[in-house]
């Protein structure tokens, strides 16, 4: 069997892609978060990272490398899941090539969270669905004990139940979501505040503002005129309760993104409908409107890639997005340099950070951003700008 150009096309950007988000990886250093994580957490996620440093080394791209190989897995379980999705191929790369580029699924890709196990199970089950025009209620099961966001997706399999009339779906869906809101919970707490306009702004840095925009219309627009698939069902779930709980609080994201973001296909479908139905004259808009949006998600993968040259512009270098994400391997490095395994820090999160990297708390010198007399300078410097000094002194 020849592979088509189409096929041909995927491979090479899968593998293209591959390459870039390891680049990436190792130029990134261990968020406190991500340190939390894999030193003390006791779930999925801790034990992913922690195998594949104990067989790559504890080093960046071992930790991120279970994250990236699920993210692969994820686009070519959608690569597949829309072999006939569309009514041509090119259609079906293009939304390909839309999800590749999606900021919040390059984060997904590469940071230590559960949000791409997330996306990936739920592709895998809308896969499993459409290959076997069934439900396969033991992978709804599995999703139970991956993460509590899967609590999202039995409320969506429960309202797409009731418009199918599958009984035994809706009791299953019910059931599903009562033991995962027994087994997690939900964050209710804090005092009443809203945070309707922040969750936007958050699902326009996912999708970039355009393609959200873009997105809400899809959801209400299939809504009211289209036909509602699973698709739908899912993302419009997710939406919706993700805007509800934040007029109350500040929600989580990542327990609604992963679910959002699976509307891709769906949404370049009805643009590509209504783009067709139009005379070529008339096409004017939709092109410019493309060719926007793919400049402006081609612009954002540039700069997540290159997230460092962000420094040469930024006056304020914590003004950068990835910022949390640099600094402790460099510092490690320099301090290991000078023969230092052994430091106590007055930041306690950078020490965390630190302790990835094999610099150990504990010793007779202090680690410091306030500068003191007869202190020795640690500078750390990208594209020689300096981004953050420290000062080491005896305690």
């Amino acid at each position: 069997m020849t592979l088509s150009r189409f096929n041909i096309t995927f491979i090479v950007l899968l593998i293209a892609d591959f390459i870039l988000l390891l680049y990436t990886a190792d130029s990134f250093s261990i968020s406190y978060r991500e340190s939390n994580i894999y030193f003390d957490s006791f779930n999925l996620i801790s034990f992913l990272s922690n195998f594949s440093t104990s067989i790559f080394g504890q080093n960046d791209i071992a930790l991120r490398l279970p994250f990236i190989l699920f993210y692969l897995a994820s686009v070519i379980v959608l690569y597949l899941l829309t072999d006939d999705y569309f009514k041509k191929q090119s259609d079906r790369l293009a939304s390909i090539i839309i999800f590749m580029l999606l900021p919040g699924v390059n984060s997904a890709a590469l940071l230590v969270n559960e949000s791409i196990l997330v996306i990936f199970f739920t592709l895998l089950y809308l896969y499993l669905f459409k290959i076997s025009n069934k439900e396969h209620y033991w992978l709804l099961f599995i999703c139970l004990f991956i993460d509590n966001s899967f609590a999202i997706m039995y409320l969506a399999l429960f309202f797409y139940s009731l418009q199918k009339r599958d009984n035994t779906l809706l009791v299953i869906a019910l059931v599903l979501f009562g033991i995962s809101m027994q087994m997690y919970g939900f964050d209710s707490g804090g005092r009443p505040r809203g945070y309707f306009v922040d969750t936007f702004g958050i699902y326009a840095s996912i999708f970039s503002p355009l393609i959200f925009v873009y997105f809400f219309y899809s959801m209400y627009r299939i809504g009211v005129k289209g036909d509602k698939d699973l698709y739908w069902y899912i993302s419009f779930t997710a939406l919706i309760f993700s805007l509800l709980f934040s007029l109350r609080q500040k929600i989580y994201i990542e327990d609604f993104a992963p679910f959002v973001v699976i509307a891709i296909p769906l949404m370049v479908k009805l643009f590509m409908h209504t783009f067709r139905v139009r005379l070529p004259i008339f096409r004017k808009r939709h092109y410019a409107f493309a060719f926007v949006n793919v400049f402006i998600l081609v612009a954002m993968f540039v700069v997540f890639i290159f997230n460092k040259q962000l420094y040469i512009i930024l006056d304020n270098p914590k003004k950068n997005f990835t910022y949390n994400y640099h600094i402790a391997k460099e510092l490690a490095q320099e301090l290991n340099k000078i023969g230092i395994n052994n430091i106590v820090c007055r930041n306690h999160r950078i020490q965390k950070r630190l302790k990835f990297y094999g610099i150990s708390k504990g010793g007779k010198l202090f680690l410091s951003t306030i500068k003191k007399q007869n202190a020795k300078l640690i500078s750390i410097k990208y594209n020689n700008k300096t981004i953050q000094n420290y000062y080491l002194t005896k305690k």
